[in-house]
């Protein structure tokens, strides 16, 4: 046949091969067309029939050819597949079986198989399935194909939200495999009996996995002494055994909406570690001398004991006993009421020092979702930090101070929590937009402790949070390093955590450095160089696992609201070039507002990120830590994404010019030399 002569595909490989090539990612469209996206920022339109060929975020070289006057790229060689393993739907077309990734960008169904093992009758029509992605067109293959790995769960099952999103992080979905049998190891330490001592635990009311209990004294010259004891796993863990590498894979407990996934087995972290009331329980403890004016003396001791909480508290009942006076029934002993006070004492001592010496943030509320057994939200609760949050928190936050001080000082390694302040190369923007504001701050002063500190304070009293939120996009995040290093968003010189063990890894090494240090011991293993990378990565996939869950049941309780038209109060986060993000106060939901629903000529409103404002001709109208009234127009479940526009109007253009005319009018009317 004709189209298989020899010489004409040598002539079209020679024409291939004489067109330029470019380069790039490719970003789809809601439409069938395309664009690649290259290095040097430049973009090229790829038609619908070159677009079937390629996925959303794949990179290629693409042959960039000259089509009715009009550049266009046609993807040629495949340099990395965007898609390997994903989530993705079920579906039948010609009752043959595909599926349809869960993702915004991947819209189209591939063909599939099933693994050996996996019965394609046991899939039906929506059911929530991992695959992988086992053919592409850019290899030589006919067209796009897939296998699938495993069933999630069913099309309409409620626990949907938690399996797909773990499924999709690769995270765990169970707890970790209990041991028939605990015994407390021999660790050659010289336990101190503390268990007379009246140790308080302040939890949530439904909280069973006790971590802290805290004993404190007020000196009669004015200081305060602070026992911080923690839970101590690490007495039945042995290093480098299987639980041990259990729980370093897992890094963190996975704490989501409504579910929990526990880094070690609940018989641990529940019960045999828990700090429960009136039971007897191994801690690792430190002890500390803490001044009149909040400041943390150098003299934390550490050392293992034998403690037994007196009362288990909870945050409500004495926030409400310290901020109102009284909780209804309750009332705490004599002695306990001491070390209420005591530990109050301490922790307005420890927020004065910190106010004043330390960095400081606003404080923002966190939004809890009470779910039916069914997994429905019931309501989402507001949850402010009150006097007793801040009483555990203040009493943590000096144990990991003393904590970095100790292995700092002991060993120079450890697994400490850093943050360099700002990114080094945002630096000169940094200083020009404090200075625009009449900061009056250098590059100098913002890379020392002192100055990064001396900044947070200014900002807290600014009149608004716009450039607090315009600062913050500026600064690094925070990192987890095996050798001490300053905390610059806390205003520290050393922190290493070593209060969570049952729910961080990091902890458990921290507690098993410490007990080096408590027997004596001068010499022991360094933390590997890939632990801080580790714990970082877990950390990141467990935060993006919560937000997805999160939005997903964001988007099934307001789904509601669309037609009721519901106002709600919101402060913008974000500007970006197609809309702003904010969050509605009453529920914390992320609601998108694109420009076309502020006003209907998109053309009239600019949207500039880097000042984090919204102009609508030309005038100013909304910026970062505006709060503005919203409602909302819609719900998107395939993307669990939620719209909304601005309950405000804005002047069309006429209306606007008219009302210009009239002020020049007046303007002229009124100038002086028109003034008789």
């Amino acid at each position: 046949m004709f189209q298989n002569n020899p010489l004409l595909e040598k002539l079209k490989q020679q024409i291939k091969e004489s067109l330029p090539k470019k380069e790039g990612t490719i970003k789809t469209t809601e439409k069938f067309f395309g664009f690649l996206e290259t290095a040097d920022k430049n973009s090229y339109f790829i038609p619908p029939p070159y677009m079937k060929k390629v996925m959303h975020g794949d990179k290629v070289v693409a042959l960039i050819r000259t089509e009715k006057d009009k550049e266009v790229a046609e993807p040629n060689e495949l340099l990395e597949q965007s898609v390997d393993r994903f989530i993705g739907r079920v579906k039948m077309i010609h009752n043959r079986l595909n599926v349809v990734p869960d993702h915004p960008q991947l819209k189209d169904a591939i063909r599939t198989k099933t693994r050996r093992g996996l019965s394609p009758k046991e899939l039906t029509e929506g059911d929530w399935v991992v695959a992988k992605l086992t053919q592409h067109p850019l290899k030589g293959e006919n067209g796009f194909f897939c296998q699938i790995s495993e069933k999630i769960t069913d099309a309409n099952d409620s626990i949907a939200p938690w399996s797909v999103t773990l499924a999709r992080h690769d995270l765990p979905k169970k707890d970790p495999e209990p041991q028939n049998h605990w015994e407390m190891l021999d660790e050659s330490l010289i336990r101190t009996d503390l268990t007379q001592q009246p140790f308080i635990t302040i939890d949530g009311e439904s909280t069973t996995d006790m971590d802290d209990a805290l004993h404190s004294i007020a000196n009669d010259n004015g200081t305060f002494t602070l026992t911080i004891a923690i839970a101590d796993p690490t007495a039945y863990i042995a290093e480098n055994t299987e639980l041990d590498n259990q729980a370093r894979k897992r890094g963190f407990t996975i704490y989501l909406p409504g579910h929990n996934i526990p880094m070690l087995p609940r018989k641990l972290s529940d019960d045999l570690c828990s700090l429960r009331e009136d039971e007897v329980r191994p801690a690792l403890c430190c002890r500390v001398t803490i001044e009149a004016d909040g400041n943390i003396l150098d003299n934390a001791h550490f050392f293992s004991a034998l403690i037994k909480s007196q009362s288990r508290l909870s945050y409500d009942n004495v926030s409400e006993l310290i901020e109102n006076g009284s909780c209804g029934n309750w009332w705490p002993s004599k002695i306990i009421a001491e070390q209420l006070t005591a530990l109050h004492a301490i922790t307005k001592a420890r927020m004065h020092w910190r106010k004043t010496r330390a960095a400081t943030f606003p404080d923002y509320p966190d939004y809890r979702f009470e779910l039916s057994e069914d997994n429905d939200v019931i309501a989402i609760h507001v949850d402010t930090r009150r006097i007793a949050n801040r009483m555990v928190e203040e009493a943590m936050v000096t144990a990991n101070i003393c904590a970095g001080r100790t292995l700092r000082g002991h060993f120079g390694f450890g697994v400490f929590n850093t943050h360099t302040g700002f990114n080094s190369e945002k630096m000169v923007d940094v200083v020009e937009l404090i200075n625009q504001y009449g900061g009056k701050t250098s590059a100098e002063i913002l890379e020392t402790l002192e100055g990064f500190s001396t900044l947070h304070h200014w900002l807290n009293v600014q009149d608004t949070s716009y450039l607090d939120r315009r600062i913050r996009k500026f600064q690094s995040y925070t990192e987890i390093s095996n050798v001490p290093a300053p905390h610059f968003a806390m205003g520290l010189d050393v922190y290493a955590t070593w209060t969570s063990p049952l729910r961080k890894y990091g902890d458990m090494i921290n507690h098993r450095l410490l007990k080096a240090i408590v027997k004596g011991e001068t010499s022991v293993k360094i933390p590997d160089d890939m632990i801080g990378e580790e714990l970082a990565l877990h950390r990141k996939h467990h935060r993006i696992a919560e937000r997805q869950v999160t939005d997903w049941l964001y988007v099934r309780h307001l789904k509601d609201c669309v037609e009721e038209k519901t106002t709600f109060k919101a402060e913008i986060l974000d500007v970006n070039r197609a809309g702003m993000r904010v969050r509605l106060l009453e529920n914390g939901a992320m609601v998108f507002i694109p420009g076309t629903l502020i006003v209907d000529n998109k053309k009239r409103v600019e949207f500039n990120s880097e000042q984090g404002i919204v102009l609508i001709d030309g005038i100013k109208e909304f910026q970062l830590g505006n709060h503005i009234e919203v409602v909302l127009t819609d719900i998107k479940e395939a993307t669990r994404s939620i719209i909304g526009k601005p309950t405000c109007k804005f002047a069309t253009t006429a209306e606007r010019q008219k009302v210009d005319v009239l002020e020049d009018t007046i303007k002229n009317r009124i100038s002086p030399n028109n003034a008789k």
